[in-house]
């Protein structure tokens, strides 16, 4: 795994000198990439309102304070720089919805295993990845996120980084994640006229090495990329990731095998089976003899 050089131009961005220069002096909020205007409907798709979230990166950005405003309820904000996370803490310090913290996210050690719902992630990832340290970076950064999320957490990747550079990171089996992937236009871009009418809203295609579909045409050449990243645990089969806020029963169901209406198919079963009866309904097949 190499530097992404594809939108670098400076290596200092994982340094925390340089943000802490970079914050005195643009003390003003500023969002990397996309509003949360832009961002909600991926947002309120995936993660609760209800959800414990961790704002990787967060620097001054207005995200999470809209976020509160949109009904999420806890959000904690971390940033490596401490004159960014100074100036949030000031600027949010009756927001009870809010807390800041200065701390690395190649080293999140201070919050114990599976701490959060959700981890959001706009531009950090993409920071870390102009390092001359990149690779040792991105490592260390996502086995953070992995090892923070609870099972069927969300890390929510929003990157200037195509899937052709950021699949090969994301697909580690380490992670165990289920990707689902959508392809938003920069802020302001028109389409030209005769382009195709799909919709940003519907996932894209894509392969566990960042293949695009052959006819997939990228409308605006500097889009944003969001990966939704699910963490799947070692018992849970993939069923559907694009209905998440849908709740999973257990169904015990007890079939007699041996009688005339049994097919030859059914006598082979084991006694325990674990299959997909829909979308979001596991059911614990129990097979008895009569």
């Amino acid at each position: 795994m190499y530097r992404d050089v594809s939108s670098c131009n400076t290596y200092n961005y994982g340094d925390a000198l340089y943000w802490d220069a970079r914050y005195v002096q643009e003390a003003e909020s500023f969002d990397w990439y996309q509003h949360y205007s832009s961002l909600r409907p991926f947002v309120r798709r995936y993660i609760p309102t209800s959800s414990r979230v961790l704002m990787v990166g967060c620097g001054n950005a207005r995200m999470s304070e809209d976020m509160v405003e949109d009904g999420y309820e806890n959000i904690t904000n971390i940033d490596i720089s401490s004159v960014a996370i100074d100036i949030m803490r000031r600027k949010y310090e009756h927001v009870h919805q809010l807390n800041y913290m200065e701390m690395d996210a190649r080293d999140m050690s201070f919050f114990p295993d599976k701490s959060f719902d959700a981890v959001v992630d706009k531009g950090t990832l993409d920071s870390l990845m102009c390092g001359s340290d990149a690779p040792i970076s991105s490592v260390r950064m996502l086995g953070e996120v992995s090892r923070l999320l609870k099972p069927g957490g969300i890390y929510m990747l929003i990157t200037y980084g195509d899937p052709k550079v950021r699949m090969p990171h994301l697909t580690r089996s380490i992670y165990n994640w289920k990707i689902i992937l959508y392809i938003i236009p920069r802020p302001g871009f028109e389409k030209p006229g005769g382009s195709s009418s799909s919709s940003h809203l519907e996932p894209v295609p894509i392969s566990d090495t960042g293949v695009l579909p052959a006819d997939f045409v990228l409308e605006d050449p500097d889009s944003h990329f969001i990966y939704v990243c699910k963490k799947m645990d070692e018992t849970t089969e993939v069923s559907s990731l694009d209905e998440p806020a849908a709740s999973t029963n257990h169904v015990s169901l007890t079939i007699p095998i041996g009688n005339q209406n049994t097919s030859g198919i059914m006598q082979s079963l084991p006694r325990i089976i674990l299959f997909t009866l829909t979308d979001s309904c596991w059911c614990h097949l129990t097979c008895s003899e009569e």
